[in-house]
């Protein structure tokens, strides 16, 4: 495979090189640097077979002359933060939707054939089904986020359809890990250096979650690439079979690091708009392939931590 990565110097992007490295493929990686951390890809940038460009995917130029002679392109690069979506509605469509616009017109001009694109289990909004299998019917969408990906999955259709692009669209729960530098397991760990006497908790701490280890997330997209049906595009969720609540996670957060804080709540069922207060992915159809994920949520909020703490 020579792959071609979008947002490599990111958490899970930086991640996906090191193993596809590891496996013997070539891999070009592309990142702008806005929110990825170039120390992310020392290991690769040491590799023979590692290659960065330096560009964004808002740039169809760069992009197209950067994806020459790839044939399998991993698209993570992405604005993914959800909780500030409405301050600034403009970044989803651009970073996600016009993004990925790109990255597919790019592809079509270079002959790449396959895209691995980082959806979302934001794209199901707030379900009635659990766990939620990947044909739920799609409710009302309470994200930009959500929706700007979801407009992603339905550019891949279309260009699957209309140029023989073939599509792997992988809907995460929330991804934990080393390297890992968004979201709450890094916002209470943060809090909790600060002041570790108090911590303040989004929402009522009740809304139930779903994580999973970024190296289970990386094989599960590794193992669909080889092993998914024959069709043009093959939709999966990756998550793992359980969930917990905000609670159950900070009290692991605090055991961890040894502190024994006094919790106080911003109170209602969501941290903010378009956080839903339940996330559980049905993960039937890659566990049907011979994946399963190796470490559990708790194990994989410990491994955060353990990687966050100073060494």
């Amino acid at each position: 495979m020579k792959a071609f990565v979008t947002g490599a110097a990111g958490f899970i992007g930086s991640n996906l090189v090191d193993r596809l490295l590891a496996l013997g493929h070539e891999v070009t990686g592309y990142d702008n640097f806005s929110t990825g951390v170039e120390s992310n890809l020392a290991p690769a940038s040491a590799h023979p077979k590692f290659r960065l460009v330096r560009g964004d995917v808002l740039d169809l130029p760069a992009l197209e002359r950067a994806m020459q002679s790839h044939d399998t392109v991993f698209h993570l690069a992405a604005n993914a933060d959800v909780r500030f979506g409405t301050e600034h509605p403009r970044r989803d469509l651009e970073q996600n939707t016009i993004a990925t616009f790109n990255v597919l017109e790019a592809m079509r001009l270079t002959g790449a054939k396959r895209i691995a694109f980082s959806s979302t289990g934001s794209i199901y909004g707030e379900p009635e089904v659990f766990p939620t299998p990947e044909h739920a019917p799609f409710p009302v969408q309470t994200s930009l986020y959500g929706a700007s990906k979801l407009a992603g999955e339905g550019l891949i259709q279309a260009y699957a359809e209309g140029f023989g692009i073939r599509g792997f669209v992988f809907r995460f729960v929330s991804i934990l890990g080393e390297r890992y530098s968004h979201g709450h397991v890094v916002d209470f760990y943060r809090q909790l250096c600060e002041h570790p006497g108090k911590l303040h908790i989004l929402g009522d701490g009740h809304q139930k979650k779903s994580y999973l280890y970024v190296q289970d997330c990386v094989a599960a997209m590794l193992l669909a690439l080889e092993q998914a049906p024959d069709r043009l595009v093959n939709i999966f969720n990756l998550g793992t079979d359980e969930y917990c609540e905000v609670r159950d996670s900070a009290a692991w957060i605090c055991a961890r690091m040894g502190v024994n804080p006094e919790i106080s709540f911003g109170g209602g069922t969501r941290g903010w708009i378009g956080d839903s207060p339940f996330i559980f992915l049905d993960t039937a159809r890659i566990r049907a392939l011979g994946w399963k994920p190796a470490l559990t949520i708790r194990q994989s909020v410990e491994t955060t931590i353990d990687y966050l703490l100073p060494r």
